[in-house]
């Protein structure tokens, strides 16, 4: 089967050849949209091929539909090879480093020769940039930067990525008779927002097995490692995924030292030292006389040392063990508590889908509620909203809310911050709406007081109610603005204004450490998903990850209000 990622990749690299190639800009994003499209929709679409229904693809029509058919009915598409024919491998691959476009790419390349990103660094270094047309000594140090900024990405991998890799593994690798417990390990298991590695753990008498079906997974690109209890395997996405195999006496023991963090660890290990025993990834054992007292229940090893059981998220000795011992840990926050979205986009600007469709998907997952906060006027590439345009939405919102049952569509807006704190939208039209989030999108590099009292402005305007991804990072691509987030948490503190954990793979913003600092300043938060079709709706679990790291509770986040509850908590501000 040619998964969507595969198809997501080729068409992703079509949109890339096109640009550099200053071709039209209609068919460029015909092409990008479906890409993003088949990265991020759940029913693969050879299924849909198969049955004929390849049209119901959002953006899908009969001439890409067909380049989609002769992809899965070949392995290859005529149309991909001629087009890769007129460009150097090497010169795509510049397109992933931030702040290089097709414009600068093709510009390296005619001028310099440059077909790699190692030629690029070598050329920057040597400040062979500078010269030409365009380009100066900040361009070139924004390059360097941007280099960094990719070799890191292909490092390490954003949660939303590796986990639903791990998952299917896990799937496939459950179905063996064989398997006793399995379990996800690692800083995956902890939900942290990047990842290097995958690890998989599975208690079982008959490892043989396991392995043989491990390394011939239908994920396998290369096999790194093999052996009886522990192999190694790269998948197609490059993601290398470690394996172990233990006895179920030992499972527990193993999956609480696999899953780390190392820290946590340590502070475990001195602890059991103090009470006469010893922990390793074989069990607990008393030191005198070396018995075994536990290793095949997680939970146990902590009551074993007098403590609450620590969930993953919290293993970062970053004050765990002192709530675990006086009983002041978190309750935290499940899926299932979450009452709706609160940061959406249709295709009224950049989305792929309608209100209706995104309204029936909320309640397809079971919420109350689901705010569309399409983009404002000034982010014209996102085909923002102007005034008109907002209250006509708003008229169409009132429409559909008379016309379904079981979920509210609140009217919102994702609000432009402007370069000196204005906003984009009148107060006139933003107190017409339920809900108002506000962001920066444009001048990113503005200096570090000036883009503090940027976002001081916003948040003093009284109908601004959330932050969007407050510190702007996008992984691997751009690192977090240059502002004073504490301030900010401050500012958010006196305004009543909430802050954003924006789940969306490539942003997950805020970082865990902001969200617990914001909550021991009483400030709400708020998870929204940025989904741009109902299937990101889904990504809502990324945003948990976070708030569970950062210590949330229930009563810490608004969309973990009923509705009438959220309406009126927003008026209150």
């Amino acid at each position: 089967m040619v998964k969507n990622a595969e198809l997501a990749y080729i068409f992703g690299n079509i949109t890339k050849i096109l640009k550099i190639q200053n071709d039209n800009v209609f068919k460029i994003r015909a092409y990008e949209r479906v890409a993003d499209t088949l990265e991020n929709m759940p029913m693969e679409a050879e299924t849909l091929y198969k049955s004929g229904r390849l049209n119901e693809i959002p953006g899908v029509g009969t001439a890409i539909a067909q380049k989609i058919g002769e992809l899965i009915e070949t392995g290859r598409l005529e149309y991909y090879e001629k087009l890769k024919e007129k460009i150097p491998a090497g010169v795509l691959e510049l397109l992933n480093i931030p702040d290089i476009g097709p414009r600068k790419a093709k510009l390296f390349y005619e001028e310099l020769g440059i077909d790699s990103v190692e030629k690029l660094e070598k050329a920057a270094l040597a400040h062979q940039l500078q010269s030409l047309y365009g380009m100066g000594k900040k361009a070139e140090e924004n390059i360097l930067r941007g280099i960094e900024l990719y070799k890191r990405r292909e490092q390490r991998s954003p949660l939303g990525i590796a986990l639903p890799i791990a998952e299917e593994i896990v799937r496939e690798l459950k179905s063996l008779p064989c398997v006793d417990q399995i379990s996800i390990a690692g800083s995956l298991r902890r939900g942290k927002d990047t990842i290097k590695d995958i690890d998989i753990l599975i208690s079982s008498l008959k490892p043989e097995k396991i392995m043989e079906k491990f390394i011939n997974l239908p994920q396998t690109k290369e096999v790194l490692a093999e052996g009886l209890t522990k192999s190694a395997i790269l998948t197609k996405q490059n993601m290398q995924v470690d394996l172990r195999v233990v006895s179920p006496d030992s499972f527990g023991t193993a999956l609480l030292y696999f899953t780390g963090s190392q820290a946590h660890n340590v502070r475990l290990r001195e602890m059991a030292v103090k009470r006469g025993l010893k922990i390793n990834e074989y069990g607990i054992f008393q030191v005198k006389g070396d018995k075994k007292i536990g290793g095949d229940d997680e939970n146990e090893i902590y009551e074993i040392l007098g403590l609450h059981y620590i969930m993953p998220e919290l293993r970062e000795d970053m004050g765990e063990f002192e709530a675990a011992r006086h009983s002041t840990l978190p309750i935290p926050v499940e899926l299932n508590d979450i009452k709706g979205d609160l940061h959406t986009h249709t295709d009224y600007s950049d989305g792929l889908n309608s209100i209706k469709e995104m309204a029936a998907a909320a309640k397809q997952r079971g919420y109350q509620y689901i705010a569309v906060t399409d983009h404002s006027q000034s982010l014209h590439i996102a085909g923002g909203l102007d005034e008109v345009k907002l209250l006509e939405q708003i008229k169409r919102i009132n429409e559909i809310n008379r016309d379904i049952e079981g979920i509210t569509v609140l009217k919102g807006i994702e609000v432009d911050i402007k370069s000196d704190g204005s906003l984009d939208i009148s107060d006139d039209i933003l107190k017409k709406l339920d809900i108002v989030i506000a962001a920066v999108h444009s001048n990113l590099k503005q200096k570090r007081a000036l883009l503090t009292e940027r976002y001081r402005r916003a948040m003093e305007n009284p109908y601004v109610d959330i932050i969007a991804h407050p510190t702007g990072r996008i992984i691997g691509y751009r690192e977090p603005f240059d502002i004073d987030i504490q301030e900010i948490i401050r500012i958010a503190a006196r305004t009543k204004t909430a802050l954003e954990i924006n789940s969306s793979p490539e942003r997950m913003d805020l970082h865990d450490i902001y969200v617990k600092s914001a909550k021991e300043q009483s400030v709400m938060l708020a998870i929204g998903t940025d989904a741009h079709q109902t299937s990101s709706l889904d990504q809502m679990r990324y945003g948990l990850a976070i708030a569970r790291r950062g210590w949330l509770e229930k009563a810490n986040l608004l969309n973990t209000l009923s509705l009438k509850k959220l309406k009126e908590r927003l008026k209150k501000k």
